[in-house]
């Protein structure tokens, strides 16, 4: 993908936030980008799978959330793009780490307790985990 197309579709991505807002998000975007182009796997084998999976998600993620506009949504996203980044660097693995869930969290009981332990899986699922689904 050139960097020409990047910036067209980061560029139609940010048309509706505020300038400020508009270019850390700009920014975030091309740097998934050059992160993917420079991607180097552990296993060398993986290197094209790994940047592959780096470009897909980062093209859904920030398409997912294109629309968004009150700012306090758009704050969680951009802290949520920065934290994957700085543990997809740190571990050299592109891949979301895993999300431990609280005791019982995997209980099929319904009712006021299915209810409880849903609130406290919500609550326990960390910041680089935010636009993941349950099924995910």
């Amino acid at each position: 993908m050139s960097m020409r197309h990047v910036v067209k579709k980061a560029n139609s991505i940010a048309d509706q936030m505020t300038s400020a807002t508009r270019n850390q998000v700009l920014s975030l975007y091309m740097r998934v980008f050059r992160i993917a182009r420079g991607w180097q796997s552990t296993l060398s084998q993986d290197t094209e799978s790994e940047r592959r999976y780096i470009v897909q998600e980062a093209q859904t993620l920030f398409r997912q959330n294109q629309q968004l506009t009150d700012q306090e949504s758009i704050k969680k996203c951009i802290d949520e793009c920065e934290a994957r980044i700085e543990i997809g660097l740190h571990y050299r693995n592109p891949y979301p780490r895993p999300i431990y869930l609280p005791i019982m969290g995997l209980a099929t009981q319904k009712g006021r307790k299915l209810k409880a332990q849903q609130r406290m899986r919500k609550q326990a699922k960390p910041v680089y985990l935010q636009s993941h689904d349950e099924d995910s």
